[in-house]
C-alpha cells in the first residue's frame, strides 16, 4: 500500500479522526492526498499537520455532508475527487461520509461512518426515524451500498447503519484512536468535574448537569460551544461553561480532573470518552450500547435521563480517593488499547482486501439510479 486519497469535513469528530489516521499511515510509509470539505482550514489546523510524513492537503470549500440542502455542492465535491484520483491513481480511496460512496472510481471506496443520519431521532427525541428526507436517504443507501467496504467505530452504529440502510456491502468495527502522548495525566488530580460538547446539543444532554452540580461538593466544567446554531449565546446557572478550547488546553483540564462525566443519549463514535480516559479520569458515562460495548467493566454507567442516579453516582466518586483511582487506571487502561498503531493496521487490512478485489474484477456498482 503506497497511497490513499482520503476526504474528511474541517470540523468535529471527522477531522480529528481523518489527522490522527494519516499521521498513523504515514509513520507506515503511506502518502495521503487527505481532500478537505467545509470551511477552511485554520491557522491552529494547519500546525497540526506539520511533521506528518508522506501528507499532501487539497483543499475546497465545497459545504460538508452532514449539512442541509448541499445537493449542487456534493455534486461538485464528486467532480473534484474523481479528477484527484485520476491524477494520483490511489491504491485506496477512503471516504468519511456516504454520499461519495457512489461515484465512479476505479476501485470501490471504503466509506466510513461516524454519524447514522435517522438513529439520532430515535435515540434524542423517541420516535422512530422518519421520512421526512427521503432524498437524503437515499443517497446516504446509495454511497453506503456502492462502496467496497464500510467502516464505523463501534458495532453499535455499524447496525443502526445496517438497519436503516441496508443490507450493506462487507463491514468492520475500527474502533477510534488518539496518541496517549497528547493526553498525558497530571502528577495531581484536582477537585473538579469535567464534560465537553456543545451545550446545546440534545444528543450530548449535558444540560442535565444543571440539576446534578448544586449536589456537588465539587465544581462542574464543561469545555465546548455555547453559541446556539439558530443565534445567541446559551448560559449556564450552575455549571461553569468554559467555551471552546485549544487542543492543548483541553488536553490540559483533562489532565488535571478527577471525574469525566458525560451523559450522552447518542454518542456513535466515542472519542470524547477516549482522550479522557487516556488523560486518566474516572469515567462516569451513559448506560447506551456504542459506550457500553467500548469502556465495559473500566466506566461507571447510568441511564441518561435519571439525574438522582447520576448524582449519587458522582457524589461517591468525589467522596472515595480510593474508588477513584482505581476507576482512573480502569479507564486509562483499556484507553490505551486504542492506539493509533492499531488503527491504521485495521485500515491497512481493508485498504489491501480492496486492492485484491479490484484486480480479481472491475468494479461494480448497484443498480440503485439516483432519485431526482
Amino acid at each position: 500500500m503506497r497511497r490513499v486519497l482520503m476526504t474528511a469535513a474541517t470540523s468535529g469528530v471527522e477531522w480529528t479522526s481523518a489527522v490522527e489516521l494519516c499521521r498513523a499511515l504515514g509513520e507506515r510509509g503511506v502518502s495521503v492526498t487527505l481532500a478537505t470539505l467545509g470551511a477552511p482550514l485554520s491557522a491552529a489546523q494547519w500546525n497540526g499537520l506539520l511533521g506528518i510524513p508522506g501528507l499532501r492537503v487539497e483543499q475546497s470549500t465545497w459545504r460538508a455532508e452532514r449539512l442541509e440542502d448541499v445537493w449542487e455542492d456534493m455534486d461538485a465535491a464528486g467532480a473534484w475527487l474523481l479528477e484527484l484520483e485520476a491524477r494520483d491513481a490511489p491504491d485506496a480511496v477512503h471516504l468519511h461520509g456516504y454520499r461519495h460512496g457512489a461515484l465512479p472510481f476505479k476501485r470501490r471506496p471504503l466509506v466510513v461512518g461516524h454519524e447514522c443520519p435517522l438513529a439520532w431521532g430515535e435515540a434524542v427525541r423517541g420516535e422512530p426515524a422518519l421520512e421526512r428526507d427521503w432524498l437524503s436517504r437515499w443517497e446516504v443507501t446509495r454511497g453506503l451500498r456502492a462502496a467496497g467496504h464500510v467502516a464505523a467505530p463501534t458495532s453499535a452504529l455499524l447496525e443502526s447503519l445496517d438497519r436503516h440502510y441496508g443490507p450493506l456491502p462487507p463491514a468492520s468495527v475500527i474502533a477510534p484512536a488518539r496518541r496517549h502522548a497528547d493526553f498525558a495525566p497530571s502528577l495531581v488530580r484536582e477537585p473538579f468535574l469535567f464534560s465537553t460538547g456543545e451545550w446545546w446539543d440534545e444528543a450530548r444532554n449535558l444540560q442535565v448537569l444543571e440539576s446534578v452540580a448544586p449536589r456537588l461538593d465539587w465544581p462542574v466544567l464543561v469545555a465546548g460551544g455555547r453559541e446556539h446554531p439558530h443565534g445567541g449565546q446559551m448560559r449556564a446557572r450552575s455549571v461553569r461553561l468554559l467555551g471552546e478550547l485549544s487542543p492543548s488546553a483541553l488536553a490540559g483540564y483533562l489532565g488535571r480532573a478527577s471525574i469525566f462525566v458525560l451523559p450522552a443519549r447518542h454518542e456513535p463514535g466515542g472519542l470524547a470518552a477516549l482522550e479522557a480516559g487516556l488523560a486518566g479520569c474516572a469515567l462516569v458515562l451513559a448506560d447506551i450500547p456504542s459506550l457500553r460495548e467500548m469502556w465495559e467493566d473500566a466506566a461507571v454507567f447510568v441511564p441518561p435521563e435519571d439525574t438522582d442516579m447520576l448524582a449519587r453516582a458522582l457524589r461517591r466518586l468525589v467522596a472515595d480517593p480510593a474508588l477513584r483511582g482505581r476507576m482512573s487506571t480502569l479507564a486509562r487502561t483499556r484507553a490505551l488499547e486504542f492506539s493509533p498503531e492499531r488503527m491504521a493496521d485495521a485500515y491497512l487490512a481493508v485498504y489491501a482486501s480492496l486492492e485484491e478485489e479490484s484486480q480479481r474484477a472491475p468494479p461494480s456498482q448497484p443498480q440503485l439510479a439516483r432519485a431526482t
